[in-house]
C-alpha cells in the first residue's frame, strides 16, 4: 500500500506535531484497504484454502497486557523452582517488587498460587526519585533466607505508574543473580522511549534480566492492546505453558521450524497484534516515532514551564519523560484546608469539564494530579489550553474556599 505520508515539520529546532498524518492519504489506503478485503471476499474461491507460507522462526511473544507478562513469568519460574525443590515448597516462594510497582503484579501472584503474604514491596524514598535500593532488596532476602523462605521473583521497573521512576536494573540484576531469582523489567509506560539514544541508559543492564516487557499501546503509538514480552530462556515458559493433544500434532511443530505461541501464553489463540505495531512501524520508521517521542518530551517539560510560572502550583515529581506530577501548593490553600481534598475536588472539577482528562496519584500522603503528553496529536496548543483550564479551576474553587474561611 505504501507508506503514510507524514507531516513533521522543524521549527526552533523542536518538532512541530501538526498535521503530523496526512488525513486524506490515510482516508485514501483506508478505501484502498476495504477494496482488497470486498475483492478477497467476492473471489475467495480462487485462492488456496490452506496458507502456502512456510513456516520460519519467531522471538518474543505479543501479550494483551503487562498482566499477562506478570503472570506467564511468574508461572514459569514457579514451575522451574518447584522442579527442583519439590510442590510441597509453594507457600514458602517469595516474591519482591519495589512499593511503586504497579498494582497488577499482586493480582498475577495471587493466580499464580501464591500467598500474598510473601510479596515484599520495599520501601522507596523521594530522596532517591522512589528508585528501588539494591542494598534493601538484599537485606529483604538475607531476612527470608533465614526464614528458611524462598526467594522466587523480582520485579524492576522503567517509568512506575505514580512517579515514573526507574529502577537500575544493572545492581538489581547482579543481587538476583547471586541468588538464584528470576528478574522481570517492566516497561509497559516508558520501554517505548529507549529507541532514543537520550534515554537508552535506562536500559543498561538488561542483559542479566530473564524477561522484559513493554507496551507498544501505552506511547508507541499502536491500538490496545499490545503488550510485547521477550524472554532470555524461552524454555522456561514452554516447559510451564504449554499442551499437546493429538487435535494439535502437526508437522511443523514436530519438526521445530514454527514457534507455537500457545505454549508461551495462557489463551490457545493468538491474536494477529504483530500486524498492527509492524503498520506503525512501517508507516513512522524510527525517525519518525523518535521525533513522536522527543516532541512529546518536549511539550511536558513546556507544560512543566508553565506551572513553574505560577507560584501556586508546584511540581510535586521530577518530569521524567512526558509525565507532569503536580498539585496547588499548601501555601495557596486558605485557611490551612486540606490540601489533598482542594486538588482532589480540582482534577474533578478539570476532568467534569470535559476540556481535558487527567488522572491522580497518591504518593507518600501526597495527592497529585498528572498529565501526561501521549496520543499522537498532541501538540502545545493543547497543553497551553490545558493549563489555562487548570488556572480557571483553581481559580474558582480558591475563591469558593476563601468566601467559606470568610463566612467563618
Amino acid at each position: 500500500m505504501g507508506d503514510l505520508k507524514l507531516n513533521h515539520s522543524v521549527e526552533n529546532g523542536s518538532v512541530s506535531m501538526l498535521n503530523s498524518l496526512d488525513h486524506e492519504e490515510f482516508r485514501r489506503q483506508g478505501h484502498m484497504m476495504i477494496d482488497f478485503i470486498a475483492d478477497y471476499n467476492q473471489n475467495i474461491e480462487i485462492y488456496p484454502v490452506r496458507s502456502q507460507v512456510k513456516p520460519g522462526g519467531g522471538g518474543g511473544v505479543m501479550y494483551a497486557s503487562t498482566c499477562e507478562a506478570f503472570l506467564c513469568t511468574l508461572i514459569a519460574i514457579r514451575e522451574q523452582k518447584l522442579s527442583v525443590i519439590g510442590r510441597e515448597n509453594l507457600g514458602n516462594l517469595v516474591v519482591y517488587c519495589s512499593d511503586q510497582t504497579h498494582f497488577s503484579l499482586k493480582n498475577s501472584v495471587q493466580i499464580a498460587g501464591i500467598s500474598l503474604e510473601n510479596i515484599r514491596p520495599i520501601v522507596t524514598t523521594k530522596s532517591d526519585n522512589f528508585q528501588l535500593c539494591p542494598e534493601s532488596l538484599r537485606l529483604a532476602i538475607i531476612s527470608d533466607l533465614e526464614a528458611g523462605l524462598i526467594p522466587l521473583y523480582l520485579c524492576c521497573t522503567v517509568g512506575t505508574t505514580s512517579s515514573t521512576a526507574v529502577d537500575p536494573l544493572g545492581p538489581f540484576c547482579d543481587v538476583a543473580k547471586e541468588y538464584g531469582i528470576w528478574v522481570h523489567v517492566d516497561a509497559a509506560y516508558a520501554g517505548g522511549t529507549c529507541i532514543c539514544a537520550e534515554f537508552r541508559h535506562f536500559l543498561d543492564g538488561i542483559e542479566g534480566a530473564n524477561s522484559f516487557s513493554f507496551n507498544a499501546h501505552k506511547w508507541l503509538f499502536t491500538t490496545f492492546d499490545c503488550c510485547c514480552l521477550w524472554g532470555k530462556h524461552p524454555s522456561a515458559l514452554i516447559s510451564a505453558l504449554s499442551t499437546n493433544p493429538e487435535i494439535l500434532n502437526n508437522k511443523a511443530t514436530e519438526s521445530k521450524p514454527v514457534v507455537d505461541y500457545k505454549d508461551w501464553q495462557m489463551a490457545l489463540s493468538q491474536r494477529f497484534r504483530a500486524l498492527k505495531l509492524w503498520l506503525v512501524l512501517r508507516s513512522y520508521g524510527v525517525t519518525g516515532l523518535r521525533d513522536f517521542i522527543r516532541g512529546h518530551v518536549k511539550i511536558a517539560k513546556h507544560f512543566e514551564s508553565l506551572l513553574a510560572g505560577d507560584e501556586r502550583f508546584e511540581v510535586v515529581f521530577p518530569t521524567n519523560f512526558a509525565m507532569v506530577s503536580f498539585r496547588v501548593s499548601p501555601l495557596a490553600i486558605p485557611n490551612n484546608e486540606d490540601v489533598n481534598e482542594f486538588n482532589r475536588n480540582l482534577l474533578e472539577s478539570v476532568n467534569a469539564s470535559s476540556g481535558a482528562y487527567m488522572v491522580h496519584a497518591v504518593v507518600r500522603g501526597v495527592y497529585v494530579i498528572r498529565l501526561a503528553v501521549g496520543p499522537t496529536l498532541t501538540e502545545y496548543q493543547h497543553v497551553n489550553k490545558a493549563f489555562k483550564l487548570v488556572q480557571d479551576h483553581a481559580n474558582a474553587l480558591l475563591c469558593t474556599y476563601q468566601k467559606h474561611a470568610w463566612q467563618m
